[in-house]
């Protein structure tokens, strides 16, 4: 019987702060998205993953995957999600009814610290029942109120369960059910444990896991840091990187990661985007691992006119397996031409996507050389970069 993960992950997340999305936010150097794919590709007992996203969120979800250190061999094409988590997770369904699972799990992408005992429980609620969800006992005293604040009812607690994801299910039975919530109207369902219940389908509890929470407000995100952080110490390290190049033929160069019309491109064996290549090195440089041309020799012809966005993702792949975090990078353009204003803040974001940290850890600011030296004549355009980086003590 074929198991398959629905990890949703189209949510707006606007509780959590800060703008971006919650399931994009970083986490002590991964997204929250990168971390809970990582479960579960990991996990031999899932044979296939799914995530389910926002159309607006494509980009992000891409960074997601490049700063990602889990093996994504059985993750699959990403799924475009609706107006509702109930009609986002139907989606979802339908985009694998072509070749179903035999068991889905279904699970809240800002759930980033699901472990393999739970998975592994899950799982085996999976292959028994139609329908299971893992669930931890409630330690509070819990009221029920009617509209006023008034007290009407005391419920026993060694009754109540908190409920979480992931939630196990028969897939042709949760399809089923959301088809049928579908066709009445029933759009109230947050939870789809109890959109079986509202099917008819009985629905068991299994034990969750209290390390398992869903990062929902501010305070969570602070609370998460300080658990992933634990007592390990942290040294600062900084790095610096310069890049040039030449004009030459062409109307565009690359800066950034973005595409900017000029009059001029640039003589380079890859894209030539100095942005990208001084913020390479200076990542680079905080490992004390070489530089751009080290990993990445112009002499072998599999770079010749390669992306750029690929070295920077691979600079900061190697802070991350060294237990690092990126927090903050710093660019200053030197050249008389192209205007930076007009493309800055794509550019930042475009990095910040790239890099797995948030736009303001990213700045980006252009000079010129009063016209003086290459740049000055317009002979070819510059770059320098700082980034600051945190490494475990034992690896500094």
């Amino acid at each position: 019987m074929t198991l398959t993960a629905l990890i949703v992950a189209a949510g707006r997340g606007s509780r959590a702060g800060a703008g971006l999305p919650k399931q994009y936010r970083n986490l002590d150097g991964r997204s929250v998205l990168a971390r809970t794919l990582g479960s579960f590709l990991d996990h031999p007992g899932i044979d296939s993953v799914r995530v389910v996203i926002h159309p607006d969120d494509e980009s992000h979800y891409a960074a997601a995957l490049r700063a990602g250190a889990a093996d994504a061999t059985k993750l699959g094409p990403a799924i475009s999600g609706g107006e509702t988590r109930q009609d986002s997770v139907r989606l979802g369904l339908e985009a694998l009814s072509d070749c179903p699972p035999g068991v889905v799990l279904i699970h809240d992408a800002a759930r980033p610290f699901v472990g393999p005992a739970l998975l592994g429980r899950a799982i085996e609620a999976g292959r028994d029942r139609e329908a299971a969800v893992p669930g931890i006992a409630v330690t509070d005293t819990i009221k029920i109120v009617d509209p006023e604040g008034r007290v009407i009812d005391t419920p026993d607690r060694s009754t109540l369960r908190a409920v979480q994801t992931p939630q196990a299910f028969d897939f042709r039975a949760l399809l089923d059910a959301h088809r049928k919530a579908k066709a009445a109207g029933e759009e109230r369902f947050t939870d789809d444990g109890a959109l079986m219940e509202w099917a008819g389908i009985a629905v068991h509890v299994f034990e969750g896991e209290a390390t398992n929470i869903k990062l929902t407000h501010p305070a969570d995100f602070a609370a998460a840091e300080r658990h992933l952080r634990g007592s390990m110490a942290l040294l600062t390290r900084l790095g610096t990187g310069f890049d040039v190049h030449a004009f030459g033929e062409g109307d565009h160069v690359w800066l950034g990661g973005i595409r900017v019309p000029h009059d001029r491109g640039v003589i380079a064996h890859s894209d030539g985007d100095v942005i990208l290549h001084a913020l390479t090195d200076a990542i680079l440089g905080t490992l004390a691992d070489g530089d751009i041309g080290t990993h990445f020799p112009p002499s072998d012809p599999q770079w010749r006119g390669a992306s750029s966005d690929r070295f920077l993702a691979h600079a900061v792949g190697l802070v991350r397996d060294r237990g690092g975090r990126i927090d903050h990078l710093d660019v200053t353009l030197l050249c008389e031409a192209p205007r930076l204003g007009p493309h800055r803040e794509a550019m930042r974001q475009r990095i910040a996507d790239i890099s797995g940290i948030g736009i303001g850890a990213v700045s980006l600011k252009a000079t010129t050389t009063e016209k003086m030296g290459f740049t000055g004549r317009r002979e070819g355009i510059a770059a320098q970069a700082a980034a600051t980086i945190r490494l475990p003590e034992d690896d500094a």
